[in-house]
């Protein structure tokens, strides 16, 4: 791979070791998918944040960078902790949340800001065509499909790497001719809600590996609709990126068709159990304002049975601009966290043995990461859940 006269020095140590490390990363995956040379980014953010997650391995690595003081050279931001220190923190052992701190408190070091969502573009949306180093899958599913914006699908070390360069290797979905649709699916069938988009995305996921489909078919859906059925793609698939928008091209692709059987399979599938769940989930990825807007609604005069908790899952970002709303649903009992989610806090330690979500990522995973039980169901079907009935 071809490195400038500057880049050269930095991968010699000229910058200090901290850059040196962050070259390697990058010159070695440039090398490994046949990239011919770095180039710039706009931001970068981080996965690898979360103590549950992460565990204690990397805590020494990310201690080494930090102590040189080398700072990211692009705006980065940080995915989810393992806690949301106004509600969760209390009830985890305090080596946790300890231990957590020390992660967080090294990524400051550095300049990375402590955002703590898996959905920055709520943050700051970036430009389309811009070049970023994200690795948040569903929020690299996000950028590259709905912004428009050009980011492969980053490992943690390979993203804080390109936030310490503020460059990133030139191969895959960085180049043009690698964003464009290979398989055509049809779909034919009328997708009702949320839940269902990302369940159509957990299911062209299995099928399609990492291929780039074009969806066509889709009718009446909202940016949160994409915004699941990436996240569903990113979970069980590998693609970075998918189209909704069928061009005169694509009709000499290889093609698939969805019916309302796959879709009805697929939740058949995810869903681990049908008892009363003690836990309700909303929020994965973290919820836009329009979807806290939603679940507030559908709380509106009602309330959470005492035996049940409702977590709605979102950014500080996105919280503070819905304060009508979040006191909505924390009136009605239900509890908005921010800086984590369902999926890396451990929720298994709350007493929490099955839940039930409108997130199909969530119901992907949750078993395997969580050893907890799942119903997934659409956001009404949550809500009526989690509260007394009427």
């Amino acid at each position: 791979m071809y490195l400038t006269r500057e880049e050269e020095k930095i991968y010699d140590g000229e910058w200090g070791w901290a850059y040196q490390v962050s070259m390697k990363i990058l010159v070695r995956l440039g090398d490994l998918f046949g990239a011919t040379k770095l180039i710039p980014i706009k931001s970068a953010h981080i996965s690898g944040v979360s103590y549950k997650t992460l565990g204690d391995a990397p805590i020494d690595f990310l201690e080494a960078l930090a102590r040189t003081n080398a700072k990211v050279q692009v705006p980065s931001t940080l995915n989810p902790s393992s806690f949301d220190p106004a509600y969760l923190a209390k009830n985890f052992p305090q080596e946790y949340r300890a231990r957590q701190l020390s992660i967080t408190n090294l990524y400051k070091k550095m300049d990375v800001k402590p955002v703590f969502t898996c959905t920055p573009y709520y943050i700051h949306k970036p430009q389309p065509n811009s070049h970023l180093a994200w690795a948040e899958s569903s929020a690299v599913m996000y950028a590259n499909s709905v912004l428009g914006a050009w980011t492969n699908r980053e490992g943690g070390p390979s993203a804080l790497a390109a936030a310490l360069i503020g460059k990133t290797p030139n191969y895959g979905v960085h180049q043009a001719e690698n964003r464009r649709a290979d398989v055509l699916v049809k779909v034919e069938v009328n997708l009702r809600n949320q839940m269902e988009y990302g369940v159509l995305g957990i299911h062209v996921g299995k099928l399609l590996k990492d291929k780039i489909p074009v969806f066509d078919g889709l009718s009446n859906y909202t940016n949160d609709c994409l915004k699941q059925l990436g996240a569903g793609l990113a979970s069980s698939g590998m693609s970075t990126m998918f189209r909704y928008k069928k061009s005169d091209a694509d009709r000499k692709l290889e093609t698939i068709s969805i019916q309302a059987e796959n879709i009805e399979n697929t939740i058949e599938s995810l869903s681990t159990t049908f008892e009363v769940p003690d836990l309700v989930f909303i929020g994965c990825p973290h919820c836009s304002l329009n979807e806290v807007r939603n679940v507030a609604q559908a709380l509106k005069g009602r309330k959470v049975r005492k035996e049940a908790k409702l977590w709605v899952c979102t950014s500080r970002h996105v919280k503070g601009k819905a304060e009508e709303y979040v006191k909505i649903i924390e009136k009605a009992g239900g509890h908005v966290l921010c800086d984590t989610c369902a999926v890396v806090t451990w929720i298994n330690k709350l007493g929490i043995n099955s839940m039930m979500t409108n997130s199909a990522k969530t119901a992907y995973y949750a078993p395997t990461l969580n050893r907890v039980n799942v119903r997934l169901a659409s956001l009404d079907q949550c809500v009526n859940t989690a509260c007394v009935k009427e």
